[in-house]
């Protein structure tokens, strides 16, 4: 299914199961899919923009082409399922007013901070419009640039893999089933499951080798204590060693 970019999805799954630890990722599987599906709180983005006529940008003797753009932009990210709010200072002053955040922005620094982007509440971006891929990350929504290699199926994929990682079995059973869904294959799914058992095996490989270097080190410790169990002078040792 994957051709050429195969290799680059066995590494996400790789990497993937190597940072997360299993309680946390246990809890974060079972988070991100409640978030995915939509039954969590929605991301709401708020635009403030600088005094302009309009947002669309085409009004006025020159055409800004950053404002259409942005303006596609948004409704992209409106039809992901996030909640919009967008306002211009020059119709809608009272809505820079009344957000605190907003507010001090244009205290401190002016009108140079315009446009500000908040999401739920927090400013993330300003004096710039982002493009479409910075909103998405902003907004944590998926966004697959042209020649991605990260599709919804390897994103499973990856999901397989730090399941198993993790050792939680609801988690593995809705993400196997995720990737069908998505379009991985049989055969896809089983090097994911392949590469986490590397993985875990490479792990736990370097774990033991830990836990016999303390083994060691504490036999060696305590024959240098049975060596020298008369501190009090050589007559001692004499009668005890």
């Amino acid at each position: 299914m994957f051709g050429e970019h195969s290799k680059h999805w066995v590494l996400f799954v790789a990497g993937g199961i190597a940072t997360l630890l299993p309680w946390g990722l246990c809890w974060s599987c079972h988070f991100f899919a409640f978030t995915f599906h939509g039954t969590f709180l929605m991301t709401r983005i708020q635009v403030f923009d600088p005094p302009m006529c309009c947002s669309t940008g085409v009004c006025g003797p020159q055409v800004d082409p950053e404002l259409p753009r942005f303006a596609a932009d948004l409704q992209w990210l409106q039809q992901q399922g996030l909640e919009l709010e967008r306002y211009n200072l020059t119709q809608q002053p009272q809505a820079f007013v009344q957000n605190a955040v907003v507010k001090q922005a244009l205290v401190s620094e002016g009108e140079k901070c315009l446009p500000l982007v908040l999401v739920d509440g927090e400013i993330v971006s300003r004096g710039v419009y982002p493009e479409r891929d910075e909103l998405a990350a902003l907004a944590g929504v998926d966004f697959l640039a042209p020649g991605s290699s990260y599709s919804r199926a390897v994103e499973e994929l990856v999901a397989i893999g730090a399941a198993i990682g993790a050792n939680c079995e609801p988690c593995f059973k809705h993400h196997f089933q995720a990737a069908r869904e998505a379009g991985a294959t049989r055969d896809e799914i089983a090097r994911a499951v392949a590469t986490a058992r590397e993985v875990k095996q490479a792990a736990t490989k370097a774990m033991l080798s830990v836990a016999g270097a303390y083994l060691a080190a504490d036999r060696d410790t305590e024959l240098l204590q049975i060596a020298s169990c008369c501190p009090g002078g050589s007559d001692q040792a004499e009668s005890c060693c």
